[in-house]
């Protein structure tokens, strides 16, 4: 069985009506047009994207992919608030639809509604309607729901100590992924950016000493960290010398959207095959490139029991609601 746990909702061009709704949205014009919150677009128009996405997983023999809304449509910066959240419960609500009718291929990671200056315990509520009702698996956190302005706290700060108590309890994991972003970065870069710097905070601030539970995925291989960590160890050695910086690493999970062979096994052998996962992020450049399966198998070194660990075991692990 191969889990893909890195993926977002395929394109919307069999789905022209919920392209026009997302249109609509992005004028900002949407708390005058909408009236209240949307409702679902056409189910049928959705439901041929899910056909679409399958089509795309059975092609490179994907059995389960775990599928969240696409960040940089979410808006988190964007005012007023109130439609931040109307608009990511009805992403939610499209991946539930979709994952309802494909119960044993699709499984919903939920976006959260994270306003912007707002407190964190406002996303409490989409939180458990998502896991508890809706039964998806998992839920993004955006590391900087500015999208780009730099005032954002970043992970070690009491800010987010709710949400990491909410998320502990009901072990729910959480994928670390910016939204979009309106500063000197371009999306792509700011999510390498915010996934760097997600590591070395929360680190910084022992996080897993105060959150033993808490359960965090990085993706894209962890930002620019496995290049860059012999910085890290020299820094914390001369800071915090009992508390090696590569183990704490370890700590995290790590995705393999990193697509091509050098940067996958350095990963590997950085952090450990039991602490990656297998994600392609499929469809999103669209190319051979997501096509992942053969690139790990042909790395070196690596044992039949590291493939399983990478492919689906600890998937299974991670997320305990995929049994």
């Amino acid at each position: 069985m191969i889990i893909d746990t890195h993926a977002h909702t395929v394109s919307n061009r069999k789905a022209p009506t919920y392209g026009a709704l997302m249109g609509r949205w992005t004028t900002l014009e949407a708390a005058g047009t909408f009236g209240g919150r949307p409702r679902l677009p056409d189910e049928e128009e959705l439901l041929a994207g899910a056909e679409r996405q399958l089509e795309l997983m059975d092609a490179v023999g994907t059995g389960i992919q775990l599928t969240s809304p696409r960040p940089f449509v979410l808006k988190h910066s964007h005012k007023p608030g109130e439609i931040v959240h109307w608009w990511c419960a009805l992403n939610n609500d499209v991946i539930a639809l979709q994952a309802g009718r494909y119960p044993e291929r699709i499984k919903g990671i939920a976006g959260l509604p994270q306003v912007f200056g707002a407190p964190v315990t406002d996303v409490l509520d989409e939180l458990h309607r998502c896991v508890d009702d809706l039964g998806f698996v998992g839920v993004l956190l955006n590391p900087d729901p500015s999208e780009g302005v730099g005032t954002a706290p970043t992970l070690d700060d009491e800010y987010w100590f709710p949400l990491y108590e909410e998320l502990s309890k009901s072990d729910v994991p959480a994928l670390i992924h910016s939204a979009g972003c309106y500063g000197r970065e371009s999306y792509s870069e700011h999510f390498i950016s915010e996934e760097s710097l997600a590591i070395n905070s929360m680190i910084r601030g022992r996080i897993f000493a105060k959150f033993p539970h808490l359960k965090i995925i990085v993706p894209h291989g962890g930002g620019s960290v496995p290049y860059q960590l012999g910085r890290w160890i020299a820094h914390q050695r001369v800071t915090r010398p009992d508390e090696p910086f590569e183990e704490e690493l370890r700590r995290f999970w790590f995705d393999t959207t990193l697509y091509t062979r050098g940067a996958l096994g350095l990963l590997i052998d950085t952090v450990g095959a039991d602490r990656v996962l297998f994600g392609t992020e499929r469809p999103g450049s669209g190319h051979e490139l997501e096509n992942l399966k053969p690139v790990i198998e042909s790395l070196d070194g690596l044992k039949p029991a590291d493939l399983e660990l990478i492919f689906e075991k600890n998937a299974r692990r991670i997320f305990s609601r995929l049994s």
